[in-house]
């Protein structure tokens, strides 16, 4: 990802709390010499290892985990809140347009987790994660251990290692604070939740290096 100096986001609890907050990532592979991508809920560990782990399961009909071989490398997109910046927004009179962003590229090599409770863990973790802690949750120990098992041996639950990291915060740091913060204030004016969240990050100095 090409990541210019004043967009570099190397923070990793910063970077994990992205990939937390927006974790229906794309999943990129090589198949046959081409590009292969999915787009699949991951959790992310940070006490795995220096910048984590990535743990999920696809279904096993899909091709991309044949190619899970230990030793080539993955690459998981995580894109966080974007959105369009207008120039009228800023108070300086020569500009234009541009696109504000937050991502997280996640890289490692995966590896098939071919344990059955193993693969039991990382459902469970996904449900708990996105149903919530409320007694109304649905729990996966509420079906029967015939359709439970059923449904394990139709997936492939994986686990990538995260090896490297890279973070792109493209928050209008290059602008003056008064240009920053009118584009804060558009996007928090145009009503939309996702660019209310990217306000709030251009706000809250989530642009800087260090989180």
């Amino acid at each position: 990802m090409y990541v210019p100096r004043h967009f570099s986001q190397v923070h990793v609890p910063t970077l994990h709390g992205l990939m937390a907050q927006y974790g229906f990532a794309t999943l990129v592979t090589t198949r046959d010499g081409a590009p292969f991508a999915s787009h699949l809920p991951l959790l992310v560990d940070g006490e795995a290892s220096e910048f984590g782990s990535l743990i999920g399961h696809m279904a096993r009909a899909n091709p991309q985990w044949r190619g899970f071989d230990g030793e080539t490398e993955a690459l998981a997109v995580f894109q966080g809140p974007h959105a369009y910046i207008s120039p009228r927004w800023y108070e300086s009179e020569q500009a234009v347009p541009t696109w504000n962003y937050a991502a997280v590229h996640a890289y490692g090599v995966p590896r098939i987790i071919e344990d059955h409770d193993a693969a039991l863990a990382v459902l469970e973790a996904l449900v708990a994660v996105h149903e919530g802690a409320g007694p109304a949750a649905w729990r996966i120990d509420s079906q029967t251990a015939d359709y439970r098992d059923s449904q394990i041996r139709g997936i492939v639950a994986f686990e990538i290692p995260i090896t490297r990291l890279e973070g792109k915060f493209k928050l209008s740091q290059n602008k003056s604070e008064a240009d920053r913060l009118g584009a804060a204030r558009g996007l928090r004016d145009s009503g939309d939740a996702l660019a209310a969240e990217l306000a709030r990050m251009m706000e809250a100095g989530e642009a800087s290096g260090k989180g």
